[in-house]
């Protein structure tokens, strides 16, 4: 079974209660609670990670370094200004998602720009919470093609 790490940022707690017209009424416990169950379903093993203070988020990326097959991360606000963030995933190698439940390009203009994109394999956003089931779907699309990639080389 493959181990993801969920990344949860900065106020990212407080979905549900904040914004709603960006990010709706459901919990971020609700929302959490859907996004294992996703995982479950998928066959992946799931660990959900929140903070609000930047260095806790790079040592649990840190930590991971070993012990996770993929990381899955709303890095919030972090995301348009954190080059230690971006620094961590590119750090520990392994294959990252990026999700926004917001579409960050059709929002303020700090926030269109993602610095932690250039070391993800992909983006989701815009999406509600149905990102996270996305960027779960492409964590567990990805590795089936790197176990086929490796099948088909032990072939030949």
């Amino acid at each position: 079974m493959k181990k993801i790490l969920f990344i949860l940022g900065p106020n990212l707690n407080m979905v549900g209660i904040r914004d709603v017209n960006t990010y709706g009424t459901q919990t971020a416990g609700s929302i959490n609670n859907d996004v294992k169950a996703w995982a479950d379903e998928m066959g992946l093993e799931l660990e959900i990670f929140q903070s609000n203070h930047e260095g806790e988020i790079i040592d649990k990326i840190h930590a991971a370094y070993g012990n996770k097959d993929g990381i899955m991360i709303n890095a919030g606000a972090l995301t348009h200004y954190s080059y230690a963030l971006t620094d961590a995933i590119s750090a520990v190698h392994i294959p990252t998602v990026e999700t926004h439940m917001s579409n960050i390009g059709a929002r303020e203009e700090f926030r269109r720009k993602s610095v932690i994109s250039p070391v993800c394999i992909g983006t989701v956003a815009g999406f509600g919470k149905y990102s996270y089931y996305l960027g779960l779907r492409a964590l567990q699309m990805r590795f089936a093609q790197n176990d086929a990639d490796e099948k088909r080389s032990e072939a030949e």
